[in-house]
């Protein structure tokens, strides 16, 4: 079994940065993609962006550029550093990740911009 971990969500002010990070504890082999996911009130979860144990990025198209995501696999984590904020970005961010065919989630992580 493996657990995910999510921190650094918080309150921003549009046009600043948080940086989220998600470890991973438990039986862990390598996670592979790991990602992260956000749901915003009334809406669908959707992906972010997604990283390989290679380092292979992918971004949903609407927000690269301004999110980046990158992962330590030394320390099972993963991170995400989102700049320029803006308050359609308030959502629950959620940590994913993929071994041996099964799919890990994180309990969620607030982030909340004001305009």
């Amino acid at each position: 079994q493996v657990q995910l971990v999510e921190s650094g969500g918080g309150l921003v002010q549009a046009g600043g940065s948080l940086r989220l990070s998600c470890t991973a504890s438990g039986t862990v082999f390598t996670l592979n993609p790991m990602g992260w996911y956000r749901q915003a009130p009334g809406k669908q979860r959707e992906l972010v962006a997604s990283i390989t144990s290679g380092g292979n990025a992918h971004y949903a198209n609407s927000l690269m550029g301004r999110f980046t995501i990158s992962r330590d696999n030394a320390k099972n984590t993963v991170y995400l550093q989102m700049n320029s904020l803006k308050p359609e970005d308030t959502a629950v961010y959620y940590c994913n990740g993929r071994q041996l065919g099964s799919t890990y989630w994180g309990q969620g992580t607030q982030v909340t911009v004001s305009s």
